[in-house]
């Protein structure tokens, strides 16, 4: 058992038997009053975030989650196979645990996976990736006061929103938290 002096960002804590990762806290101490700890947290398994406060010296149960990085190797019907890049041990990892990751991922790509007792929790993608436009329409040029952006399909199959100018076969960056367009690539 912990207290609230021991929270910090990225601490999971487990809380009605769910695990919860802390985004971010404050320690207030009003004028009248006890102090508290006000925290944002994540839901570590459905992404759900909620406020919570604490009292002051409360107890809470933190968790151990293992963070390690692994290679994204490929799909296998309803699982994804990744592997450990420390020992080379093959993990599957179900689609409901992937998620909306599998929208940005690549063969070979190097992403963080977060295990509790040994069982997948979520995966991480770096910020940022770049991938490569499949299939897009020609851009119309308008007479619009404001950019345009059309429909364009990646190769991951996923569909962003891309400036008129783009073409087929170029590569851009996506954000990989909003799948929002972010520039070319040379």
């Amino acid at each position: 058992m912990a207290s609230t002096a021991d929270i910090k960002n990225g601490v999971v804590l487990k809380i009605d038997g769910n695990l919860w990762a802390v985004i971010e806290f404050q320690h207030v101490k009003p004028g009248k009053g006890g102090a508290f700890v006000r925290t944002k947290l994540k839901n570590v398994v459905s992404g759900k975030t909620v406020d919570r406060t604490f009292n002051a010296g409360a107890k809470i149960e933190t968790e151990n989650v293992d963070r390690r990085d692994f290679t994204y190797l490929y799909a296998d019907g309803e699982s994804y196979v990744f592997m450990d890049v420390a020992d080379y041990d093959q993990l599957y990892v179900s689609a409901a645990v992937v998620g909306d990751a599998s929208n940005f991922m690549l063969e070979s790509q190097a992403v963080t996976v977060a295990l509790h007792d040994g069982n997948p929790l979520y995966v991480e993608l770096p910020a940022s990736v770049v991938l490569e436009i499949t299939y897009t329409e020609p851009g119309l040029q308008g007479d619009r006061s404001t950019g345009g952006t059309k429909p364009a399909t990646v190769e991951t199959g996923y569909q962003i929103q891309v400036p008129l100018f783009l073409e087929q076969g170029t590569k851009v960056k996506v954000d990989t938290r909003t799948g929002d367009y972010l520039g070319r690539v040379n």
